[in-house]
């Protein structure tokens, strides 16, 4: 396997520990960034983290090339940068990023979310960077994982296909071929509104956390998320979160992936519905609930993938009752205002523009008549 690709991977969280042991366990030179220099100091005493897996998968002692709480010690040498934070970091994690990035370099959001691209793209413009970095977003982390310890990952499962796109989509094919020898299951996703309207952590996580909040909070989580947390009649809600969100991609011209068809792709799991879909899927088996109701499911899912989907669709005329309710309930139960907080359509640089030109802006790039849109 060629290893001359140079990772940096920013979050020190379950994804990005996961994501830099596997990359080292394979060969290739990690660097891993976290704000945080706290949460490093553990890994950098040790020269790595320990990988566990549930399948067949990679285990062992990945050893990292370096460990840095400097974003552009980070990024100086990389070919590949890795964003692996909750997503409402995205744009602040750009800001820091756009005096460092260089040519040729590329830079992959795991996941985007909804709009997770196009936010970055417009911090970098109203940043002044003028490198020519490749940017693109991740559909969903390839992982299922979890940390265990402050030196330690373990993943359950890696994905069988992650569709991938890059802004603009005629730039994918270069991050595919850059990113093949090390994970050869991401696919082309088409645009970034594809990848960005199939996001399934905006079905799975914010309701099914919500639904189950007395018995996340009288348990500690101490439950299965999937397994125990989706019964028949929740189920049926994502059912129903999952119908609009599928609208509203179809209102911009994209036809989405069901939830049902996502977990047949993602996991090989079939179900005649939601529910049976889910409870067939090996890989969610052990996964426990969130320990709190502040956890990323809600304060990351309902701002950076609820909000923009719910802005879609009042922009271009779709009813979104369902994701509109999901969303006010978080904002009562956290006593935040999720709606101003979230990743409106301004702050993704998209705002005022019709269906055509959005899908010209994700297919060809940004053009002067767009930027004044």
């Amino acid at each position: 396997m060629p290893t001359d690709i140079r990772y940096a991977v920013l979050g020190a969280g379950n994804g990005g520990k996961s994501m830099a042991a596997h990359l080292a366990l394979m060969g290739f030179a990690v660097t891993l960034y976290n704000r945080t220099p706290e949460v490093l100091d553990p890994i950098r005493k040790r020269g790595g983290i320990e990988l566990e897996s549930y399948e067949c998968g990679p285990r062992g002692f990945g050893r990292l090339a370096r460990v840095t709480a400097d974003i552009g010690e980070a990024l100086q040498d990389a070919d590949a940068i890795m964003v692996v934070v909750p997503s409402t970091a995205h744009g602040t994690l750009a800001e820091w990023m756009a005096p460092h990035l260089r040519d040729g370099q590329a830079v992959l959001l795991h996941p985007g979310r909804t709009g997770g691209c196009l936010e970055v793209a417009k911090v970098l413009r109203t940043a002044g960077c003028e490198a020519d970095v490749l940017l693109a977003e991740a559909e969903t982390l390839i992982y299922a994982c979890r940390s265990d310890g402050p030196t330690q990952a373990r993943i359950f499962r890696i994905k069988d296909s992650v569709p991938i796109a890059a802004l603009p989509a005629a730039r994918t094919a270069d991050i595919l071929e850059m990113t093949h020898s090390a994970f050869p299951q991401f696919i082309d996703g088409g645009t970034v509104l594809h990848t960005g309207l199939n996001n399934m952590g905006a079905i799975f996580h914010p309701a099914l956390t919500l639904l189950n909040a007395g018995r996340i909070e009288s348990t500690g989580g101490e439950f299965q998320f999937y397994i125990d947390g989706v019964t028949p009649s929740v189920a049926r809600v994502l059912e129903c979160l999952d119908r609009e969100r599928v609208t509203v991609a179809a209102a911009l011209g994209i036809r989405a992936r069901t939830a049902i068809e996502w977990l047949h792709l993602a996991y090989n799991a079939t179900g005649e519905t939601l529910h049976e879909a889910i409870h067939n899927q090996s890989g969610y088996r052990g996964i426990k609930a969130p320990p709190t109701l502040k956890h990323r499911y809600i304060f990351e899912d309902i701002p950076a993938s609820l909000v923009p989907i719910a802005a879609f669709g009042r922009r271009y005329g779709v009813s979104v009752e369902v994701i509109d309710s999901i969303i006010r309930l978080a904002c009562v139960v956290e006593q935040t205002d999720y709606r101003r907080r979230g990743r409106t359509l301004d702050k993704m640089g998209v705002d005022g523009l019709s269906v055509s030109e959005l899908n010209r802006y994700v297919q060809e790039g940004l053009t002067d008549d767009l930027e004044s849109a």
